[in-house]
């Protein structure tokens, strides 16, 4: 018995479909495609999510000298991952897709470089960020975990009469 869907594709063109469609999903907030392939994706997305809830607040503070230019001794305090949210992140990365951050209207190349030097994965790093305390949150309110993702129907597709649905995050 499979576990997963087939979607009339081989399975590498599956794990790619379902990996872009997640990776858009968690960027956007919200995706049109069709029912099948909605439900496989809101497994996968719910993961990620759970993921980013337990680990986004796993990280330890560390203080490091070190000598500059003129032999002085400097201390510098960085944000290091324990362990855990290390493996997470990891973990994203090889799923998820990287998508880089959109150049702003009234922004130049300069600028964009300058916001962007420091965020390498921005759809791993928006899991941790904001997807991570919001659901958390949401949780601790109401008492259940799960249940991310939301998804409507839009009625048959013209053509081949298969059924479109906007999956959204909650």
């Amino acid at each position: 018995m499979a576990t997963e869907r087939k979607l009339g594709r081989t399975a590498s063109q599956r794990k790619a479909l379902l990996r872009n469609l997640t990776t858009n999903l968690l960027w956007y907030g919200r995706i049109e495609t069709t029912e099948a392939k909605a439900k496989e994706v809101r497994a996968i997305a719910d993961k990620m999510i759970t993921l980013a809830i337990n680990t986004y607040d796993k990280t330890v503070e560390v203080e490091k000298e070190f000598n500059n230019e003129k032999q002085q001794i400097v201390k510098q305090t960085f944000v290091n991952d324990l362990p855990e949210k290390l493996n997470a992140r990891r973990l994203m990365m090889a799923y998820l897709y990287e998508i880089k951050e959109a150049k702003k209207d009234d922004e130049n190349k300069r600028e964009y470089r300058e916001r962007t030097k420091d965020n390498k994965h921005p759809v791993v790093e928006k899991l941790f960020r904001e997807y991570g305390p919001k659901y958390r949150a949401r949780n601790a309110e109401k008492g259940c975990a799960g249940g991310y993702c939301r998804i409507y129907k839009l009625g048959p597709r013209r053509g081949d009469a298969a059924e479109r649905v906007i999956i959204e995050l909650v």
